[in-house]
């Protein structure tokens, strides 16, 4: 018998791991040396491994793209096709001086130009064309960074259910800048097509699950994010880099060639190494001051320290990045011009690429690495010279803007943005003892071997495929059309039927004024048909008052359970079940209103024999603040009057332990009565009712699953259309 083909891995860049050049009508390739296009490349799996992304060759049809396409077919890699307009309004565009300067908060150099964002769709919505080519609903598809942030939903739209990874390699900003993005919106709703979200640090992901939840209303349960009837995750996986690639470099022939040339140039002076792209969010020009800041305070240095600064091209035909090269170029002049003595000078420049073995060389020689951006998604260069110093000493100067700042602790820590900082910083790794240097270096070098790129790669696929398993157990929770039609039908064909609901959240929708969840029309004319049913008793189970819920139900013959159950009325009379005295309300209300007089939005609703704080109104961060420490103040007052505090759906309720929906409906209903309940709600408070009924109970829990309910539906709408299926 054949076994099935395995699924595929499709990861998806701007860019593939080669870049084509025609050269006299030939196309030639160069393979990249980057960090993720070597983890991919090593990361284990039995998949077939494709990549879809652009070659770097400009094409308008014909006979180029069919070359492109057969020449790279054989590497199971995938060209996408643009056009130099493209490029030039998506990647130079939305992406370089619209995402890129906000997500690394310079937000003055940001722009919006709506033909940038139309060239974002075209060329997002290309890569979609590529993706359909080749994939199936059983592979993988892992996109990758800021440039395809609409794909995830766009796969999503036309494979329902194939896993989709994504990764930001570089910072998401805080709200209060990200909110300011003309698209945000789009942008986010693009996100969370994909099953999980992966992100460096933690700081990056608790910026987009802040702005997922205010601009979107999307929030997590347990890292677990629901939107629609669908699932989907976000966490941390710092990149590491080809440990062993740098750790070895030293015995290398063609990197001890290089070690050998530059420790004869500088062997005079200890050297600290810059390397950077050039680029404003790297804080190239602090740096230099930071240097020249050392020059001036410590002029013992001089003559006896030099900083080798490797500045690799980018993007200077543009106008701001050709102003930065011009400034960087007068400051190394400037701080040359006033220091430099006859065999000596400060600073040592060079603007332009190197190899591999050269780079490893300058790490392996160098006595300081200076690694400083104002923001960096992580900065693999930091973790690349750690890894070089194999049984060296060295020091580690980085930036606690980088992402990297997080597992390298060891180094020492700056802010980028404080020369005379920097500048000290630099004088204590110049004057560290041997021993602690060599220490610092063993702690680092150990958690990047540890954490390394194969590492990352393998963690993000490994969580992407639990996820997937997790999801597949939730969505059977989701009732289908069929299981619906099933459920009618058993509804239809039952002689003694018992239907419980609960009603904000599961009959009407959550308004920010509670008053104000009136139900339509329309529902009440579903209620009243089902009601007419034979052989039918209906119960709304609520936290409401008596008096809102006499108000919306008039008919005396559907039974209401107020206040979770302490008063309920069947056939049109009231009876209070409701014992305790109520002398403990004050208290409560006293310790609510502290934290409500501090939290705008927030009120409280006092009943008959409950408080109930709301904080639906408030902003979800200090919403969050102000609840945990509302709870951690009514903790010891509940407990010892034992009172039951709990926490629902945007509310913290106190109220006597001994109500709960489920001991309203036990104690009344005999369901040996019924063949068919069915009971819906949408908190913690329905289950409670679930977990009460039967099991064979048809339980519905509206919004996010519960293990306690049998099936689940989205929200109030999808709840109110299976109403009317029953009548139908």
């Amino acid at each position: 018998m054949m076994k099935d083909k395995p699924a595929k891995l499709i990861i998806v860049s701007n860019r593939l791991p080669v870049k084509a050049d025609i050269r006299d009508e030939i196309i030639h390739f160069e393979k990249s040396a980057g960090g993720l296009a070597t983890g991919l490349d090593s990361l284990d799996t039995s998949r077939e491994k494709h990549w879809i992304g652009w070659s770097g060759i400009y094409t308008t049809g014909g006979k180029t793209e069919d070359k492109l396409t057969d020449s790279l077919a054989g590497y199971n890699f995938h060209p996408v096709f643009l056009t130099e307009e493209d490029t030039e309004l998506y990647y130079e565009g939305y992406c370089n001086s619209t995402l890129w300067p906000l997500f690394h908060y310079f937000f003055i150099y940001t722009r919006h130009e709506d033909r940038y964002w139309e060239a974002y769709r075209k060329v997002n919505n290309l890569f979609l064309e590529k993706v359909r080519e080749i994939a199936t609903p059983d592979d993988i598809i892992w996109i990758q960074d800021y440039h395809l942030m609409l794909l995830p939903s766009l796969v999503r739209e036309y494979l329902p259910s194939v896993r989709i990874g994504f990764f930001l390699h570089i910072p998401f900003p805080s709200y209060e800048l990200f909110r300011t993005l003309e698209n945000r919106n789009e942008i986010l709703m693009g996100l969370v097509g994909a099953d999980l979200i992966g992100f460096h640090t933690f700081n990056y992901m608790r910026h987009f699950i802040s702005s997922l939840y205010r601009i979107t209303g999307i929030e997590s349960d347990d890292n677990t994010f629901h939107a629609g009837n669908r699932t989907f995750s976000v966490d941390t996986f710092p990149m590491g880099i080809n440990f062993a690639n740098f750790y070895e470099a030293g015995k290398k022939p063609g990197v001890r060639l290089f070690v050998e040339q530059f420790r004869e140039q500088y062997k005079n002076w200890k050297i600290i190494l810059s390397v950077d792209r050039l680029d404003y969010s790297k804080g190239i020009i602090q740096r230099l001051e930071a240097f020249r800041n050392l020059l001036v305070s410590r002029p013992e240095w001089i003559n006896k320290v030099s900083l080798v600064m490797i500045l690799v091209p980018s993007r200077d035909s543009v106008d701001r990045y050709n102003d930065l090269k011009v400034r960087i170029d007068e400051t190394i002049g400037n701080i040359n011009g006033t220091f430099s003595q006859s065999g000596w000078i400060p600073i040592h420049y060079y603007y332009k690429n190197f190899s591999f073995d050269e780079l490893a060389a300058f790490y392996y020689v160098s006595h300081v690495a200076l690694v400083t951006p104002l923001r960096d998604g992580m900065n693999l260069v930091a973790k690349e010279f750690v890894a070089a110093k194999a049984g060296k000493r060295g020091v580690l100067i980085l930036s606690e803007m980088a992402g990297a700042s997080i597992e390298l602790t060891d180094a020492i820590l700056v802010n980028p943005n404080n020369s005379g900082e920097i500048a000290e910083a630099l004088n204590k790794a110049l004057e560290m003892p041997a021993d602690e240097q060599k220490e610092r270096l063993n702690k680092m070098q150990r958690i990047l071997k540890k954490q390394d790129i194969k590492k990352w790669a393998g963690d993000f696929i490994d969580e992407l495929e639990r996820i997937h398993l997790r999801q597949r157990s939730i969505r059977k929770k989701y009732l289908q059309l069929q299981q619906l039609r099933s459920i009618a039908a058993n509804f239809r064909d039952s002689r003694r039927k018992l239907i419980i609901l609960d009603y904000d959240g599961t009959l009407v929708p959550f308004y920010p004024d509670p008053a104000l969840a009136l139900p339509p029309p329309s529902l009440l004319k579903i209620i009243k048909k089902i009601k007419r049913k034979p052989g039918i008793e209906m119960a709304i189970v609520s936290g409401r008052n008596r008096e809102f819920l006499e108000k919306v139900f008039t008919d005396p013959g559907i039974a209401l359970f107020a206040e979770h159950g302490s008063h309920r009325r069947i056939g049109g009379e009231w009876k209070s079940l409701f014992r305790k005295g109520l002398s403990w309300q004050s208290e409560i209300i006293r310790i609510m209103q502290d934290v409500t007089d501090t939290t705008p939005g927030s009120f409280i609703e006092r009943k008959e024999t409950a408080v109930v704080w709301h904080y639906r109104n408030t902003d979800k961060w200090l919403a969050d603040l102000r609840a945990a420490q509302l709870i951690n103040k009514l903790i010891y007052p509940c407990t010892t009057r034992h009172l039951h505090l709990m926490k629902g759906e945007k509310i913290i309720e106190v109220k006597p332990s001994e109500y709960t929906k489920g001991t309203a409906i036990k104690n009344f209903y005999d369901f040996n009565d019924f063949d068919f309940i069915l009971a819906a709600g949408d908190d913690t408070t329905d289950e409670d009712m679930f977990e009460a009924l039967p099991e064979n109970s048809v339980t519905i829990k509206i919004g996010k699953p519960s293990e306690k309910s049998r099936y689940t539906l989205a929200n109030t709408s999808d709840f109110l259309r299976f109403l009317k299926l029953l009548i139908r």
